[in-house]
């Protein structure tokens, strides 16, 4: 009797990591054709770079609007906001660290300093966001961003963040299962993408 219950757990266990590892080659694929889709769409690998990082930095601000709302979940939306400022691409980029974003920065404070009841809670992080564009030192704005250092940043705090993800939904397969839980899946995976892409362009 306690061998066949052995018998039965161990060969579930092996249809589990089987199941697993299915699931893990699943997600390299669709990465990878995703990747190759956006290369064959702009004809040169700059032109996937660079839409990648646009699809990336949506994808982050969908992750980060999304957990504002009631569908909030137990990732670390906070860590959003530092990937956000170093996959936003340059024109953005440009623009919000210019007078445009100096003057929404300054609005927010006015409001959360002297007229906080109409200072929402989930402008906050888009508040802390537009702050950070607008006072980071070049060393971080420009030296940073540029560089293989921050497509590295960017690349931990997906992983980070697909970690937590998977483990509050609990399990792998339950993260693209659950009924908002694939939603979330799909943005960190498309979060994860560009870090990925852009390591190996660094490199090549």
């Amino acid at each position: 009797m306690g061998r066949t219950e052995y018998l039965k757990m161990a060969t579930d266990q092996t249809v589990g990591e089987a199941s697993m590892d299915a699931d893990l080659r699943e997600f390299a694929n669709a990465s990878k054709r995703l990747a190759n889709h956006a290369i064959l769409l702009g004809g040169g690998l700059g032109f996937g770079t660079s839409f990648l990082k646009w699809l990336a930095c949506i994808a982050a601000i969908y992750l980060l609007i999304l957990d504002r709302t009631n569908w909030k979940t137990n990732m670390l939306t906070s860590l959003l906001v530092p990937y956000i400022f170093l996959s936003l691409p340059s024109i953005l980029f440009s623009l919000l660290r210019g007078e445009v974003g100096k003057w929404i920065a300054f609005i927010a404070i006015v409001l959360r300093l002297f007229f906080p009841r109409h200072f929402p809670d989930w402008l906050e992080m888009p508040g802390s966001l537009i702050l950070l564009l607008v006072s980071a030192p070049s060393l971080f704005a420009h030296t940073v961003r540029d560089s293989w250092v921050g497509v590295l940043i960017c690349l931990i705090i997906g992983c980070y963040l697909l970690q937590e993800h998977i483990r509050a939904s609990g399990g792998f397969r339950n993260s693209f299962t659950k009924t908002h839980g694939y939603s979330n899946t799909i943005g960190i995976v498309l979060i994860l993408v560009y870090p990925v892409w852009g390591l190996i362009m660094k490199f090549i």
